[in-house]
């Protein structure tokens, strides 16, 4: 599934040990390696994952911003062993986000999802060539670990993410923490603060007496195993959850960024920087060569430190797991679709000179009602995705409400789609259109098949209100989501911390 250096993967606490500054690598290298001399003379090689386990259920492709998951890796092979503990042979990930990259190639954000959030997996190969069968209301962790590799499974999350999110994922990379230390030091450090005093108990919460302090109160450079462990604490600090060290990781990769930039962008600072980077990243194929990582790390040189943010995606915790909070979390993925920044900016690039056409204090126009949806002289068939009993018979009721000329309902011979597509033949499109216009989330597709196919997806289980009906809403972020983003030229002591 993987075609991959690294041989040996595990679980346990240990894992977490930088697996999420290792993504603020891979992110520092997407943002800053914009110069091609320090990428083109590593010997080193990217790796790079199969592209076959990519669903072909997917978003469409989006012509404005550009979407990159990140993803942090258990990996145990040779010194990640040493620096992270543990042990096992299944690959994990605890940490995540997507980058949204605006068109207007001058702001960029990323979307951190927690690792216990409860989420749908969608079907996902497996090295043996088998799909899986859909999963509903699981951690979204186990999406990496499907399949059970020691490389484990990034297509499957990159499935998981788009079907969470409607965004379509440009491209993937996966990182491990084996050449972190050697990073933080090549850059001289990276500057961190801390909220308190932090001793080892807080680091190993098995350990029976406090211990030795290893981190004072208060603002600090920290390179090699003292960066691991900055980024490893959990306990001690706050509520001691996963999602208060994900506040901390985020400040972690903003300071990373602005060090190395304020080193300047030359190849004295760079070229140690991507040596260490390039043994740490596997990526998806589309970035799997210099040229095409060059050419994406140049589509973003321009973003400033203070349009650079970091958000979490809406949640609330639901027991001992966490529960993404609807409607802000559509709310929030709709308006990177919309290119619209979390403050509330136009960045699709469209407006004068190629800037933001819009500032958040403008008059945002009301939303406007669509026009109702009319089936006349439209036929077509229905067939149900899903395993849910019912579902074509109930979606026919609501084709012929509105005009439409429905020929027949019968099962899909796959019944495992997540989301509904309306497949036409030539000639058909406009009226594809108009009938995904009442299907929530629905996308069209050209086929060789005469005539137009309506097969559902369980997101019309989930949500079988019309989508044209629905009331129309702007693609704003909810205010809650605004208030808790930091950026990359934040105060290092400033909210690093739930509780």
């Amino acid at each position: 599934m993987t075609g991959s250096r690294k041989v040996a993967a595990g679980g346990g606490r240990g894992g977490r040990l930088g697996r999420t500054a290792m993504m603020g690598l891979s992110f520092l290298i997407l943002l800053v390696a914009g110069v091609g001399w320090g990428y083109l003379k590593l010997t080193g090689q990217i790796d790079t994952f199969g592209a076959d386990g990519i669903s072909g259920d997917r978003p469409p492709a989006s012509s404005n911003g550009q979407n990159v998951l990140v993803i942090g890796s258990d990996t145990r092979s040779g010194a990640n062993r040493k620096l992270g503990g543990g042990k096992g042979t299944v690959g994990r990930s605890d940490t995540a986000f997507l980058l949204h990259v605006y068109a207007d190639h001058r702001h960029a954000v990323a979307v951190s999802i927690p690792r216990d959030s409860m989420v749908d997996i969608p079907a996902c190969r497996t090295p043996g060539g088998e799909w899986t069968a859909p999963q509903h209301h699981v951690m979204f962790n186990g999406a990496f670990s499907v399949g059970e590799t020691a490389e484990g499974n990034p297509a499957c999350t990159q499935n998981t993410v788009e079907h969470l999110t409607g965004l379509r994922v440009d491209h993937t990379v996966v990182v491990d923490f084996s050449g972190f230390s050697a990073l933080t030091s090549a850059v001289g450090g990276v500057p961190v603060c801390l909220p308190q005093d932090i001793y080892q108990r807080d680091l190993s919460p098995n350990r029976p007496t406090r211990g030795a302090l290893v981190f004072a109160k208060g603002p600090q450079t920290v390179s090699g195993q003292r960066a691991l462990d900055y980024v490893r604490i959990r306990h001690g600090i706050g509520d001691g959850s996963d999602i208060g060290r994900i506040k901390r990781q985020q400040a972690f990769i903003g300071s990373l960024i602005k060090k190395v930039k304020s080193q300047g962008l030359n190849p004295t600072t760079l070229l140690p920087l991507a040596d260490a980077a390039a043994d740490s990243m596997t990526v998806d194929p589309g970035l799997g060569s210099a040229d095409r990582l060059l050419k994406f790390a140049m589509s973003m040189k321009n973003i400033d430190l203070r349009n650079t943010r970091f958000v979490t995606v809406p949640w609330r915790y639901e027991g001992a797991r966490v529960a993404i909070v609807e409607p802000e979390a559509h709310a929030l993925w709709e308006a990177l679709k919309a290119d619209r920044t979390i403050d509330g900016q136009d960045a699709s690039g469209q407006g004068k000179g190629g800037r933001s056409a819009k500032r958040p204090d403008d008059a945002s126009p009301s939303p406007v009602a669509p026009a109702p949806v009319s089936g006349t002289g439209i036929s077509l068939a229905v067939y149900n995705g899903t395993r849910v009993n019912g579902l074509a018979v109930r979606a026919a009721e609501l084709l012929r409400a509105h005009g439409f000329t429905v020929t027949g309902t019968a099962t899909a011979s796959n019944q495992d789609r997540m989301s509904t597509v309306i497949q036409y033949g030539p000639g058909l499109e406009a009226d594809a259109e108009t009938t995904a216009r009442l299907f929530a989330g629905a996308r069209t597709m050209a086929s060789g098949t005469p005539g137009i196919q309506v097969v559902l997806g369980t997101s019309y289980a989930e949500n079988p209100s019309p989508a044209a009906e629905a009331t129309p809403t702007p693609s704003a972020v909810p205010s809650t989501v605004g208030d808790g983003a930091r950026s990359a030229d934040e105060d290092l002591c400033k909210d690093l911390s739930y509780g």
